[in-house]
């Protein structure tokens, strides 16, 4: 999945094995520590793993703090719901076992696909809230998009 270009064409450069492998170690370690973070994302009926969905702390570099929200599935889960429904299911944990106030999700200003899923979630823009990615070089991941949901506002 991290090797799949279009998969990664909001997120940067493509992940060799080693590379995604190490990534899931860090995401296992930080679940550990802080008792949340990414959760593998299966199809049930078939026990296929189609990609992660979890919250995260906002990186450190980021214009504003918090917990974010975010998905990564395959290509072959795209347009079935799954984002969606995982990213509802990562919502509730988030506001009704963590209690957290706010949950934050970000992304660039081109990925249209992930800015639906958090308008299906409930989230909204603020436009004020944009910015660009300070770890990005002039490009199209530079620019990004802030989108909210406060644990009040939940639908």
């Amino acid at each position: 999945m991290n090797a799949d270009p279009e998969v990664r064409e909001h997120l940067g450069d493509l992940l060799t094995r080693e590379q995604s492998d190490a990534s899931v170690s860090r995401f296992q370690a930080e679940f550990d520590q802080r008792g949340y973070g990414w959760w593998a994302v299966e199809v049930a009926a078939r026990g296929e793993f189609i990609g992660f969905a979890g919250l995260d702390e906002v990186d450190d570099h980021m214009p504003f703090t918090g917990v974010e929200i975010g998905w990564r599935l395959a290509r072959s889960a795209w347009g079935q719901g799954y984002a969606t429904e995982a990213a509802l299911t990562v919502l509730a944990h988030g506001f009704d076992a963590l209690e957290l106030p706010e949950i934050l999700a970000v992304t660039t200003a081109t990925n249209l696909r992930s800015q639906a899923v958090m308008r299906r979630i409930g989230m909204t823009r603020d436009p004020a809230d944009d910015f660009d990615d300070p770890t990005e070089p002039e490009g199209p991941l530079r620019p990004n998009v802030l989108y909210r949901i406060t644990r009040t506002a939940r639908t």
